[in-house]
C-alpha cells in the first residue's frame, strides 16, 4: 500500500509508484465486489423515517461521528443529491460544516462529513476498511431518513481527504459519479469500477504536497485511465481559496444536472 510519504519518496527517485506500487498492493477482486473493503454501499430506497433539515450528527460503531447538513429546501418527495466530504490529516468532519455547508445548502445538496478512525484515512496509511465501514453505516442511516438521488452522489476531499476521495472514486465510479479533490497527494487503485468525473485543484506554491510531485502527476494518470478531469491550478499554497471552492461546487451542480 502506498502512503503519501512513500509516494513522494518514490517520485523523487524516479519510480513510477503511481502505477507500480498501487498495482502491487491490489488483490484479486472478489466475485462479490460490493462486499469488498473499498466498496461504498448505496442502497437507495424510500425512507422509513422522517429526518429534520439543518445540522445533525450520525453515529457509527463505537460512537464514531459523521456530521450531517440537510438543506432547508429539502423535501421528501424530491430526492436530493448527496456529497460525502473527507477532511485532511488531523482534521474532523466538522471542518466541512462552515462555508461548505452553506454552499451545499445553496445547491440543495445533503452534505455528509465523517471523522476518520485515526489521524487520517485508512487507505492513506494502511488498507481500506474501518473508514469505508463507517461511511456505509451512516449512509444506510441516511437512506432510512432522507430521499437521496442515487444518480447524484459525489465525493469531496482536501489533502489526504482528496487522495482518499479520488481512490474511492476510482473503486466506486459505477455509483459515485463526481469527485472533487483539493490538493491531493496520490491515489490508490484497489479496483476500477466505472469512470467518474473529477475536479482537481492545487496551489502552485504548495509547501506540503508539491504540485510537480502530486497533481501534475495525478491528473494525466487519471486521464490515461479514461476519466474526465477538470484541473485548476492557482497561485497559492496548501489551501482551498474561496473562489476555487465556489468553482468546484458550481462544477458539481452542472455535472449533476446532466
Amino acid at each position: 500500500m502506498t502512503t503519501r510519504r512513500s509516494f513522494l519518496a518514490a517520485l523523487a527517485s524516479g519510480s513510477s509508484v503511481l502505477y507500480a506500487a498501487c498495482e502491487s498492493s491490489t488483490a484479486v477482486e472478489p466475485q462479490t465486489p460490493d462486499q469488498s473493503p473499498f466498496r461504498l454501499r448505496f442502497n437507495a430506497r424510500s425512507p422509513t423515517h422522517s429526518g429534520p433539515t439543518g445540522s445533525d450528527v450520525l453515529l457509527g460503531d463505537a460512537n464514531r461521528r459523521a456530521y450531517l447538513r440537510v438543506p432547508p429546501t429539502y423535501r421528501p418527495n424530491a430526492p436530493a443529491p448527496l456529497l460525502i466530504a473527507f477532511h485532511g490529516a488531523g482534521g474532523r468532519g466538522t471542518d466541512w460544516m462552515g462555508t461548505y455547508a452553506a454552499r451545499a445548502d445553496a445547491a440543495g445538496m445533503i452534505l455528509l462529513a465523517p471523522d476518520s478512525v485515526g489521524q487520517t484515512w485508512d487507505a492513506v496509511t494502511a488498507d481500506f476498511g474501518p473508514d469505508v465501514a463507517l461511511v456505509n453505516n451512516v449512509v444506510d442511516q441516511l437512506f432510512d431518513r432522507y430521499a437521496i438521488d442515487a444518480q447524484r452522489i459525489g465525493l469531496i476531499g482536501f489533502s489526504d481527504g482528496a487522495s482518499y476521495a479520488i481512490s474511492l472514486g476510482i473503486a466506486n465510479g459505477d455509483n459515485v459519479h463526481q469527485v472533487i479533490g483539493f490538493s491531493p497527494g496520490f491515489y490508490v487503485i484497489a479496483a476500477q469500477h466505472g469512470q467518474p468525473g473529477f475536479f482537481i485543484s492545487h496551489g502552485t506554491s504548495d509547501p506540503v504536497l508539491a504540485i510537480d510531485q502530486s497533481s501534475r502527476v495525478i491528473v494525466p494518470a487519471l486521464r490515461k485511465l479514461g476519466d474526465s478531469v477538470d484541473y485548476v491550478e492557482f497561485d497559492g499554497g496548501h489551501e482551498v481559496p474561496a473562489a476555487i471552492g465556489d468553482q468546484a461546487i458550481a462544477w458539481l451542480v452542472t455535472r449533476f444536472a446532466h
